[in-house]
């Protein structure tokens, strides 16, 4: 209704606007047809009067009945008719002028009137990118109180996107204080499990002494895996509230897998796997080097499992744009179904060993995408499962 009342409005303004530039027109050429007649009368009359000065008397009497009122009077001796003249013989010499003045008046009409439609844009186009600054400010967090600016069609528009921002503001803080909260029960949680870890340790260690039950085994066994669920809970947990700072620092990559495989030889040496990193020349990542290598091992760690005592491959190359680490094997790969869900927290796949909580990917990757990088995987078209790690210069 808004809209429509608006257009009314507009077209009443602008047809306001015609009929006075018609009227200023119109007495405009009125006044010109006047002074035409004017000059007219007074040229005849001085050419008489010039003639004949004894008929300025009978000149000056017609004029005043002329102009008392009675005009009619004049036109019972129609001399110029029978002299053979015509209102056309007298009305064609302003003609031109006449058109002239009837175009100023039409062209002005159609200047106030895209003048009108121009301002109405104009003033519609700041309003519209004030709401766009607005906007961008609230995308950058940086967004003030809007204040309305008028009454009009953009009125309400206002208050709906400052009611939609204040609403995206209290969401945003109730998800920002859940996350909190979360972290921080995530984190208890770990805490609570360290306390039986720890009494359990030392019992077994106890018991070890006493006898060498078969059982002590299972338990020490059950044990490393709370142990690492602890430490990956606390780490996933850091995260989640953002206290987990990572360092840049210039690393090299070659190290960093060396530094990684060295950590798991004991595993490698117990699985009978073999790792083959190529020394390809230095090449420098931006990144922690502590949390890079958590990362790379957790990746190596996966592919040792699936590799069933083969070689684990690495691989490295840079460009302008990215730093590339490629890390595969030689077994059966992934299932298809798992590979959209692999670095998904504690999923677990098809193929994944026993005792594992699916918590190692999912953190390699939190790792490395807080680092300005990126992370795949898939199967290899020959066999064998793929990593490929790109970390971005800018």
């Amino acid at each position: 209704m808004s809209g429509k009342r608006n257009i009314l409005v507009t077209f009443g303004f602008v047809l306001s606007v015609s009929l006075i530039t018609a009227a200023v027109s119109i007495l405009f050429v009125s006044y010109r047809y006047s002074k035409l007649q004017f000059d007219l009368l007074n040229e005849v009359c001085g050419k008489v009067a010039e003639q004949e000065p004894e008929a300025k008397k009978i000149i000056s009497a017609a004029l005043k009945e002329y102009t008392s009122g009675n005009p009619d009077s004049a036109t019972e001796n129609d001399i110029l008719t029978a002299l053979g003249y015509h209102i056309s013989d007298f009305s064609g010499l302003a003609y031109g002028q006449n058109v002239l003045f009837m175009v100023m008046g039409f062209m002005m009409g159609i200047s106030l009137f895209f003048c009108t439609f121009l301002y109405r844009n104009k003033m519609e186009t700041i309003r519209i990118r004030a709401l766009a600054e607005y906007l961008e400010q609230v995308n950058t967090g940086k967004a003030v109180i809007l204040s309305t600016s008028g009454e009009d069609d953009f009125s309400k528009l206002e208050d709906e996107i400052y009611k939609t921002v204040t609403f995206l503001y209290q969401t945003k803080d109730s998800a920002v204080q859940a996350k909190n909260d979360f972290a921080e029960n995530l984190s208890n949680i770990a805490h609570q499990i360290k306390t039986p870890i720890t009494a359990i340790s030392l019992s077994v260690q106890m018991m070890k002494q006493d006898s060498g039950s078969k059982h002590l085994v299972q338990v020490e066994k059950q044990l490393s895996r709370l142990t690492h669920l602890e430490e990956a809970l606390l780490v996933l947990s850091r995260i989640d509230a953002g206290t987990l700072h990572l360092q840049k620092e210039e690393v090299d990559v070659f190290t960093l897998l060396v530094l990684a495989a060295d950590n798991l030889q004991e595993l490698f040496a117990s699985s009978d796997t073999s790792i083959d990193i190529p020394e390809l020349g230095e090449m420098p990542v931006i990144a922690d080097l502590d949390w890079t290598m958590e990362a790379i091992m957790n990746l190596m760690k996966n592919c040792m499992e699936h590799s069933h005592g083969e070689t684990i491959h690495c691989s490295y190359a840079q460009n302008p744009l990215y730093t590339e680490i490629l890390i595969w094997d030689d077994g059966e790969g992934f299932a298809k179904e798992d590979i959209p869900h692999l670095f998904e927290r504690f999923y677990r796949g098809q193929n994944a060993r026993e005792g594992g909580i699916g918590i190692g990917l999912s953190l390699t990757k939190e790792i490395v995408e807080r680092q300005n990088g990126t992370i795949r995987a898939q199967n290899k078209s020959g066999g064998g499962a793929f990593f490929e790690i790109r970390f971005y210069s800018h």
